[in-house]
């Protein structure tokens, strides 16, 4: 099914329910909205020429033409391509060229950094003009949906093939799993529209809720507490670090959270302390996810309910994992020879269901290697232990192996957070003469408190082996992070590459 029908329904069911919102302001209703974006499908085919299967790049910072704009294209049988509005402009210019984009639907402060495409920018009188088109009837749903390039943090971005049924089983799958939803349910998108926000605003629209896109276009942690005040039974998707900044935000401890219906995080490793923090100040509305662009915010998740049994014998455990398997999924941790390992064992975390991609785009090579035998091959390490709860341990190209012993970054990472002067840190691997690598911690600490080196030798050598401690604490002002918050590792490796002080220290 069209993914442009689910919009159509929830027009003829709740045509005056609130569809989009820019701060408290609604913008649309579903009838608007559905109208908007069926002339707006009629003017991209009909005044522009474009044809089902030909690709549409969306580069803009959060607004609410975008999710119309995601709704048209489906409409006309376009495939979006929704790209991260903070790439350079060569970065834009290889997804354009590898998707084979036709036309670029861009933030005005964004149309500098198109180039070689046409790009029209919303707002303008010649998008504007695209709506004077009569709509005709929804296309089908035999070309892809959406295009999700990969941040290319290990060569150039890939993008992977999503169709309308793909987005489909994920929607449903967030209805069974996460929110139930109706009109007058809210979600606020302070993440990227072209990454899990812009994902999880199907089901939103499935269900008649409404999406509010914030002012500021982004995340700000006082303009959210704002909204979620504003809005009713709320819900938003947040990396890790964005949690953490709503942790410690002057307004935190004042905020009313009455209408806080669900917090969704995921992205990257969210660390024991910080979630308890969480669960300390939100309550068990939290909803942790683990997914990936090539299965759409949807492999495992850690439930409210585990958020909030604290009587568990192990709530610890179980709240540092990614919880168990989401509805319609299927997830084993094997070998490198794809074998089941036994349960609490580091193996590779594969997973099977109808969320999972269609392959690479324009890239049968990698699509065959990481769809082998039906199974989507992840790249990431984790553990399955006896009551199926997933934990994940690293990215398999981050695990360090030092004489010969595989250590695992996240294991040192959560030790160091055990000082409370310790704000940030990352864990990496570091070519050594004899040992292969050894382990570097790039360690942020808060303004005016940093621990030293000795002291968090010993925190180390209180909680794990000696031999997985730090060899070198290189403290930063800040991580490098991409536009979804997880922290760049590659540019880490890249700094000790270039030289950054190698001591003996035994």
């Amino acid at each position: 099914m069209n993914l442009y029908r689910s919009l159509e329904r929830s027009a003829c069911l709740w045509p005056g329910a609130g569809a989009l919102a820019t701060g408290t302001r609604v913008s649309a209703d579903y009838a608007q909205l559905a109208h908007r974006a069926a002339c707006l499908s009629a003017g991209l085919t009909g005044r522009l020429g474009l044809r089902p299967g030909e690709c549409v790049a969306l580069v803009a910072t959060n607004c609410s033409a975008y999710i119309e704009a995601l709704y048209a294209c489906w409409h006309a049988g376009l495939t979006a391509v929704p790209v991260n509005a903070k790439l350079h402009p060569k970065e834009l210019a290889y997804i354009f060229g590898n998707s084979g984009a036709k036309l670029a639907l861009v933030s005005e402060d964004l149309a500098a950094n198109v180039s070689g495409i046409p790009a029209i920018a919303f707002g303008s009188a010649d998008y504007e003009a695209l709506f004077d088109a009569a709509p005709g009837a929804p296309a089908g749903d035999e070309h892809p949906a959406w295009l999700f390039y990969t941040s290319g943090t290990t060569g150039q971005p890939k993008g992977a093939t999503l169709t309308h049924a793909n987005l489909l089983a994920m929607s449903f799958a967030y209805l069974a799993d996460i929110d139930a939803l109706a009109p007058g349910d809210s979600i606020l998108h302070a993440a990227p529209l072209s990454h899990g926000s812009g994902l999880y605003a199907l089901a939103h629209v499935m269900s008649g809720s409404l999406n509010v896109i914030p002012e500021s276009g982004g995340f700000d942690a006082n303009e959210m507490y704002g909204l979620i005040a504003a809005h009713q039974r709320v819900s938003f998707f947040a990396a890790p670090t964005v949690v953490s900044r709503m942790l410690n935000a002057p307004r935190a401890g004042s905020a009313d959270l009455r209408h806080l219906k669900t917090l969704i995080y995921g992205g990257g490793p969210m660390y024991q302390a910080d979630v308890q923090r969480a669960v300390a100040l939100f309550g068990p509305r939290l909803f942790n996810l683990y997914g990936q662009g090539e299965a759409p915010m949807t492999i495992t998740g850690l439930t409210q309910a585990a958020h909030g049994d604290m009587r568990h014998p192990r709530y610890l455990e179980r709240l540092v994992s990614c919880g168990v398997v989401r509805s319609g999924c299927e997830v084993r941790i094997v070998d490198e020879d794809d074998r089941d390992v036994p349960a609490g064992e580091v193996g590779e975390i594969i997973a099977r269901s109808a969320c999972v991609m269609q392959g690479y785009w324009k890239n049968p090579e990698a699509s065959a290697r990481t769809l082998k035998g039906g199974w989507l091959h992840t790249g990431d390490l984790g553990t399955l232990d006896d009551d199926g709860f997933l934990t994940l341990r690293d990215r398999s190209k981050d695990l360090i192996i030092s004489g010969g012993t595989n250590i695992y970054p996240r294991e040192v990472e959560e030790v160091l957070l055990r000082d409370a002067r310790v704000a940030e840190c990352s864990v990496v691997g570091r070519a050594h003469a004899d040992w292969g690598e050894e382990v570097v911690a790039f360690v942020v600490a808060h303004a005016g408190a940093q621990p030293g080196t000795e002291e968090l030798d010993a925190l180390c050598l209180a909680h794990i082996a000696r031999f997985k401690r730090p060899k070198d604490y290189v403290f930063v002002d800040a991580l490098p992070k991409n536009n979804y918050g997880k922290v760049l590792k590659t540019e880490l490796r890249k700094r000790l590459e270039s030289g950054v002080r190698q001591p003996d220290r035994g």
